[in-house]
């Protein structure tokens, strides 16, 4: 069983769905820090003037845990949202058809915790995606101890994990050796990112998903899926993953 584990993304980009579309299980890493301006929270979209933030205003104490990081809703960040999406890609090929998605996100209801956020929103792109395979869990209601390595590992056996597919910098941190002595395969992924027609001029690589849906409609797991290797680590082996 392939098994991928990373904290909540807000509208993440291609290469975050790969991995999602290429395992069996994806566990979301609900158990860890909050990482102030990193992909938690925003993401990237393309405009007529290059890409811009979208940014989900938060209430977070310092070294919160992803749980309890609260969503500023004093500010109309949801309205200015869609206002955006509306704006830069309203006459791309497919934006009306996945509109009614995409609209329910930013208007359907209110989002107190930025983890709730994230966890419909990715589950809507995979709908849109057409991912249908995965399975999903969090982190914290499989409650594996451990830190760094050792609770990634220790979540790998929780869910009988036989290939662990990680992030690329995941070979930063991962102690090969106990997965390898656990049985468990590493693989490394290395994301070749597909170009494909884009509004606005030039293609601008590293947008969030939705860039990819109003673009490419239904084809935009096909592309996303483009030129990547397979998965092929036999259990206990190291292997990196194109």
């Amino acid at each position: 069983m392939i098994v991928t584990i990373s904290q909540p993304r807000y509208l993440p980009w291609l290469g975050y769905f790969h991995r999602i579309a290429t395992s069996d299980l994806f566990i979301y890493l609900d158990t860890v820090q909050y990482t102030p301006r990193d992909w938690e929270n925003r993401n990237k979209v393309k405009t007529d003037r290059g890409w811009t933030w979208l940014t989900v205003p938060v209430k977070a104490d310092y070294r919160a845990l992803i749980p309890a990081v609260l969503i500023d809703n004093e500010q109309a960040w949801q309205q200015k949202h869609w206002r955006t999406l509306k704006t830069y890609y309203g006459s791309a090929p497919y934006f009306q058809f996945f509109e009614k998605q995409l609209r329910a996100l930013y208007e359907g209801q209110r989002w107190d915790r930025l983890l709730d956020l994230n966890i419909s929103a990715t589950q809507v792109m995979c709908e849109c995606l057409g991912i249908t395979q995965a399975r999903f869990a969090k982190a914290s209601e499989i409650g594996a101890g451990g830190t760094g390595s050792k609770m990634i590992l220790n979540l790998c056996k929780a869910v009988g994990a036989t290939v662990y597919l990680s992030g690329s910098q995941g070979a930063n941190y991962l102690d090969e050796a106990e997965f390898r002595d656990a049985g468990v395969g590493v693989c490394y992924q290395e994301y070749r990112h597909p170009q494909y027609g884009q509004l606005h001029g030039e293609f601008e690589p590293f947008m969030a998903v939705v860039d990819l849906l109003f673009n490419c409609g239904p084809k935009s797991l096909e592309v996303l899926m483009k030129d990547q290797d397979p998965i092929e680590a036999p259990q206990g082996t190291v292997k990196h993953h194109g």
